[in-house]
């Protein structure tokens, strides 16, 4: 993960990943089914969700659709 990132990024990165958990939870999956589901590990969806990671828009996408949620709503 880039350091060189303002602190604000994290924290935008921590609160995406919050509504992904939230949105997951609601969709009554663990992190492995969604993981596989999308085909990421669920070792990534776990980064996702704590914002150590900054996943790519096509892994959102899918995550999104999983959830049966819009892509707006987990991003905004």
């Amino acid at each position: 993960m880039p350091t060189d990132q303002p602190a604000w990024v994290l924290s935008r990165r921590q609160a995406v990943g919050a509504r992904i958990r939230s949105a997951r939870e609601h969709a009554n999956l663990s992190q492995l089914q969604l993981g596989n589901l999308v085909g990421a590990d669920h070792k990534t969806i776990h980064r996702i969700e704590h914002g150590t990671s900054d996943p790519k828009l096509g892994l959102l996408i899918q995550i999104a659709h999983e959830v049966k949620t819009d892509l707006a709503d987990l991003v905004r």
